[in-house]
């Protein structure tokens, strides 16, 4: 339920969730708070990825590691990418640190990630994640960690699991599905989106409001949730 609430707080990011852009950053800033997203820095980094989708060199979501930067990586780094199911707990981190190879967080005004005329959006995403993240210590206090844990943090741990499970299937082949990466002038932005791949969750599509038709999801980011099952039939016809 947490990733619902994240998809639709990844709505509000592309401004699908309304034609309004206040009621969009009200409502994403409520819900990705909620789940402790910062709503601004990954609506930006997320805009990255999705005018950069299936670029080896610019994109933002499970990039394939070249050899370079494998090589420079230290144990401990390797260890937390590579061996599961650490990689699986990677969303936590990539918010603050990137990925390897990149520098900046979604939490940090100056950081690479943003241009100055960004940053003040930053600072008010980052102070309603610190209040969030305030309101759950304070209700530690009131009713105790282990509880707070049993409600709060094994969902967000699941949560976090289920980002990271479903983003990498997402942009990532199979036998069945082979999917490329491009660089450079290979690269072009219908190329990329095509690079993205439909997956089917079963009875989790309606609960996560069918983020698995990821295809017409990237081509126009611009439909909302309860269109795209639509979109993807008329497109087969």
């Amino acid at each position: 339920m947490f990733w619902a609430i994240f998809v639709l707080g990844h709505d509000c990011g592309h401004g699908s969730f309304s034609e309004s852009p206040l009621l969009n950053s009200f409502v994403g800033h409520i819900l990705h708070s909620s789940i402790l997203v910062p709503y601004n820095g990954w609506r930006i980094s997320h805009r990255t990825h999705h005018q950069n989708h299936g670029n080896v060199e610019h994109d933002e979501s499970w990039v394939p590691m070249p050899e370079k930067i494998y090589s420079k990586l230290d144990s401990s780094t390797r260890i937390l990418r590579f061996s599961l199911p650490l990689p699986m707990l990677a969303y936590p981190a990539y918010l603050w640190y990137r990925s390897p190879g990149k520098d900046g967080s979604h939490f940090n005004p100056y950081s690479s990630l943003f241009s100055p005329g960004e940053r003040k959006a930053v600072v008010i995403s980052t102070a309603c994640w610190t209040f969030m993240f305030g309101l759950l210590v304070y209700l530690s206090f009131v009713f105790g960690p282990i509880t707070m844990f049993k409600l709060y943090g094994v969902p967000y741990l699941i949560f976090v699991m289920w980002l990271d499970f479903v983003t990498y299937l997402h942009h990532h082949g199979d036998d069945e599905h082979k999917l490329p990466w491009y660089r450079g002038k290979e690269w072009n932005y219908l190329r990329g989106g095509l690079t993205t791949v439909d997956r089917d969750y079963g009875i989790f599509n309606n609960i996560h409001h069918d983020i698995g038709t990821h295809v017409i999801h990237h081509l126009f980011p611009q439909i909302p949730h309860y269109h795209l099952v639509e979109a993807v039939r008329s497109r087969s016809h």
